[in-house]
């Protein structure tokens, strides 16, 4: 196996491009394994539906990227406490759903840590029935990709906030997330480790030696790995448009009465809005839905259909920046 060593980028677009990269393009006939540490991201499964996963106003606020990956599974918070591993392997039988030939061999460096980590269900590694590592796998042609996160030191109060959706009603066919109890592994280390530490018992657990081959990125790759990152996982079209089509309802009781909008959103875009409800306003609201159709449905291009615009034409009482938190 060869290591291949992501020269302490944390950058959560690159990285997960740079997996795709070195699968498609670097030593085809030689399994690889990459390490990478992103600054705080939401990683988004290939089948989910974004907004029903994310909190957007704290992870707005917050700066915290969100990035769809091309393996499926749930939605997971990373920041600089996590460590993340990538097995690169050919796309044979014997690999292929097969986690427990990529987990078992980290559940025995941290069994050689003194943490009393197992395989639990499919895809999972946990101690004391908490969960410190979530795996999926994709597969591109000949080779394919196993990885997953080791939380060693995250900051768990963030991945409740940042995952924590405050959606009124939501319905879609994106594959939902399934919340876990999670612990950090240094929470069971009798003694003081620092992330960089940590990486390196696991590299060298892992590789079996401390002699083991190493992979030197070169400029051509950086300039592949980018490249990707830009056309495909800095995109709205695919962190967010790619999401399945879904129905959001939002009910809120105003002053001028209860706002009831049904809105139905297609590859990130309103096809279709209506409100219901025994408000009040001076003109008829199907004039708003149809300035609302077409819009992404997202706080910034919301707000941008809306300039020029007063809402409390519609819904007396009701400020621009009201309307546009109930929307979203």
């Amino acid at each position: 196996m060869i290591f291949v060593d992501n020269e302490r980028n944390y950058d959560a677009y690159l990285n997960l491009a740079l997996e795709e990269y070195l699968m498609r393009n670097v030593r085809p006939d030689d399994d690889i394994l990459l390490f990478y540490i992103n600054a705080p991201s939401i990683i988004i499964g290939r089948n989910q539906n974004t907004i029903e996963e994310i909190n957007q106003k704290y992870v707005s606020e917050h700066g915290i990227k969100v990035v769809r990956r091309l393996s499926g599974g749930g939605a997971v918070y990373h920041d600089l406490g996590n460590l993340n591993f990538s097995f690169i392997t050919p796309n044979q039988r014997e690999n292929v759903h097969n986690f427990r030939k990529f987990t078992e061999p980290v559940v025995k460096v941290l069994n050689d840590l003194g943490v009393p980590a197992e395989v639990g269900g499919r895809n999972d590694i946990l101690v004391d029935g908490r969960k410190i590592s979530g795996n999926a796998q994709y597969i591109a042609g000949q080779r394919m990709v196993s990885h997953g996160t080791l939380l060693f030191d995250s900051d768990l109060s963030q991945v409740a906030e940042a995952l924590n959706v405050k959606m009124s009603k939501i319905e879609s066919k994106g594959i939902k997330s399934v919340r876990s109890r999670v612990a950090n592994i240094s929470e069971f280390l009798t003694g003081k480790m620092t992330t960089e530490e940590f990486r390196l018992k696991v590299l060298r657990g892992l590789m079996g030696t401390d002699d083991f081959e190493q992979y030197r990125l070169t400029p051509v790759d950086w300039q592949g790995a980018r490249k990707l990152a830009d056309e495909r996982y800095t995109q709205w079209e695919w962190n967010y448009g790619s999401s399945p089509a879904f129905n959001v309802q939002k009910v809120q009781r105003f002053p001028i009465g209860e706002v009831d909008a049904r809105i139905d959103v297609q590859r990130g875009v309103i096809s279709h809005i209506t409100f219901f409800g025994d408000f009040f306003g001076r003109e008829d609201v199907s004039a708003l839905a149809a300035l609302l159709t077409g819009v992404r449905y997202d706080p910034q291009h919301l707000g941008q259909a809306l300039e020029g615009t007063q809402v409390e034409r519609y819904f007396t009482g009701v400020t621009n920046a009201e309307f546009l938190e109930f929307l979203y």
